[in-house]
């Protein structure tokens, strides 16, 4: 079999990518023939190039890589490709197009609304204690969390609605963060995330290392451990995500669960998260790649 790995693309994660791609890459077994392709958001190369591969491992994070373009790119092409969908991908990048999917779904998402400036410091969500973010896009860049009235971070605030136009404005919940991987055909073990004393799992903690990322976790019951991979099963079948996801969530201290975002194509470098939730049931990185592979081919 001949598989193309994709990496790079357009995003601010594109770093992040090629550690990821390459990671995959080298996780291929030598019985496969294999290419690593630097993404650079054209498609000539891809166009003339896709014809001879069997599967294609588009491994791009953010604009550009979970948005539906590159994925548009593939179907074009007729390409055998891992990941969601180009339709999927457009839903679950718009955070507010996939908060309205789950709630109509009946499931527990946090208040919110996709808001100017002046309607955000006019809405009474921004009364309370409440988290702003980027209405598209990934890593928590440009995320504020817990944000009070008064809070020191104002100006930060607004150059980010001046950037973006509009900005997610959901109410904060307090409790314990978790992200669930889901990998069709398996059940992986939720992550507990626990960032640094006085911290929010944003941008920086998410990359700086000063984060815990706990698997099994202590600190969550097995009951709810069990039912929050249910609800991520579900929430990655209600967006139409197909092969892998990994869904974000909040537990509060009555144990509801909260759905947050969901990631279409998740981190794989030897320090991501889905792959230390696949190690945990026996899955190495070169198990979790040929599994992946077996689930394009079979798709």
């Amino acid at each position: 079999m001949k598989i193309l790995v994709i990496g790079g693309g357009i995003s601010g994660e594109r770093d992040v990518s090629l550690r990821s791609a390459q990671s995959v890459f080298d996780a291929i077994s030598d019985d496969h023939e294999k290419e690593l392709y630097d993404w650079d958001g054209s498609t000539e190369w891809l166009e003339q190039n896709l014809k001879n591969f069997d599967v294609v491992l588009p491994i791009l994070h953010g604009e550009g890589g979970e948005d539906g373009q590159i994925q548009k790119i593939l179907e074009a092409q007729n390409a055998k490709y891992l990941g969601a969908d180009s339709t999927a991908s457009q839903i679950c990048i718009d955070k507010e197009k996939t908060q309205e999917a789950l709630r109509n779904k009946n499931i527990l998402v946090p208040k919110y609304e996709a808001l100017s400036y002046q309607q955000y410091i006019e809405s009474s969500i921004a009364q309370g204690r409440h988290v702003v973010k980027p209405i598209n896009g990934g890593s928590s860049l440009h995320t504020f969390i817990d944000v009070r009235l008064n809070d020191p971070r104002a100006a930060q605030i607004k150059q980010a609605f001046e950037m973006h136009g509009s900005m997610m404005v959901e109410e904060f919940i307090a409790g314990v963060e978790v992200t669930v991987p889901v990998l069709e055909g398996k059940i992986l073990p939720l992550i507990e995330i626990i960032p640094p004393e006085g911290g929010f799992f944003d941008y920086d903690n998410k990359y700086n290392g000063l984060t815990q990322e706990l698997c099994p976790s202590p600190n969550v019951s097995q009951d709810l451990q069990e039912k929050s991979q249910e609800v991520a099963a579900l929430v990655h079948d209600v967006l139409g995500c197909r092969h892998l996801s990994r869904v974000d969530m909040i537990i509060d201290s009555k144990g509801q669960i909260y759905t947050l975002e969901i990631n279409t194509m998740p981190g794989m470098t030897n320090q991501s998260l889905f792959p230390k939730s696949a190690n945990q049931i026996g899955m190495s990185m070169q198990d979790l790649v040929e599994y992946l592979i077996g689930l394009v081919g079979r798709s």
